[in-house]
């Protein structure tokens, strides 16, 4: 299954994506959850019931993806985990060593949009970068999983571009202000569910583009810790939560490691794009203070 959160009539819904278009799920099934994170809480009957539905709806029930306006598929998350030096060639080109345990930071809410939405550059800083991630999406309330367990907790996967203000990713030795602009954390278009992906989402394609210009080009099977031993380290940690996402990091061809160096500016498009995920695409536009 594909899910997409869609705004109709001012409020969002829950749909299902497929290639004809979006299924509006409580249409179908009035009694679903009306978020994706309240259907992944829900009880396993439920999530049955609205994939049966889907399965058995006709075309005609589709409503046209140029005419719906995709908001971010996890409208509201619990908890934004995510991971930095996670691709060896990304750690190398920024001067860092090969991590033995991964980075870590969080994103707040506040930062986030959805496919097509406009990404922030702000007033204070040129240094708007990309950072195309698979994403985790949590599906059970968890902790203390084993790699060897951490499929049974997935309930899918989604693309993060990881927008970065660089200046201010290193003010301090935290990268917290750096990422947490609004407006700079893109997120979709879709989640799909992990049975329709290989196992740990790996092997997929990812890439970004800016203007159509290939800028970041990999593979998630080049990822240090791959989603399921990350899993496993976040949950030592902390209680995991349907809902939750985990970005898994960014692979090399960032725009601050380039000679002379790239950021996005006002007018441009970026896209990220991971295999059998979906495409990702935001514009550029400068802050209006």
């Amino acid at each position: 299954m594909r899910y997409v959160t869609y705004k109709k009539e001012g409020a969002p819904r829950l749909g299902a994506l497929t290639d004809n278009g979006i299924i509006d799920i409580q249409t179908l099934v009035p009694e679903a959850p009306a978020t994706l994170r309240g259907l992944i809480a829900a009880d396993a009957s439920m999530r049955d019931r609205v994939a049966s539905a889907v399965a058995g709806a006709p075309n005609g029930d589709c409503l046209p993806l140029a005419d719906c306006l995709l908001l971010p598929p996890v409208t509201d998350p619990g908890k934004i985990i995510c991971l930095g030096l996670n691709y060896a060639d990304h750690a190398k080109e920024g001067g860092h060593a090969i991590p033995d345990y991964p980075a870590m930071f969080l994103r707040c809410t506040t930062s986030m949009i959805g496919p097509n939405d406009p990404m922030i550059l702000p007033v204070c800083s040129e240094q708007l970068d990309w950072e195309a991630e698979l994403t985790i999406v949590i599906g059970k309330r968890c902790r203390h999983v084993k790699k060897s367990d951490a499929a049974s907790v997935i309930f899918g996967y989604t693309a993060m571009n990881d927008g970065s203000i660089r200046e201010y990713q290193r003010k301090s030795a935290q990268w917290t202000a750096g990422k947490n602009f609004d407006g700079t954390g893109a997120l979709g278009p879709c989640v799909v569910t992990a049975d329709e992906l290989p196992a740990a989402a790996s092997g997929l394609k990812i890439q970004t583009r800016l203007n159509g210009t290939v800028m970041q080009s990999s593979n998630t099977d080049q990822m240090i810790f791959d989603a399921f031993r990350t899993v496993e380290i976040l949950s030592e940690i902390m209680t995991l939560e349907p809902g939750d996402l985990i970005a898994m990091g960014t692979p090399s061809g960032v725009g601050h490691a380039r000679r002379p160096q790239v950021w996005m500016k006002a007018g441009d498009r970026v896209e990220v794009e991971i295999e059998n995920i979906g495409l990702l695409s935001n514009p550029i536009v400068a802050e209006q203070v």
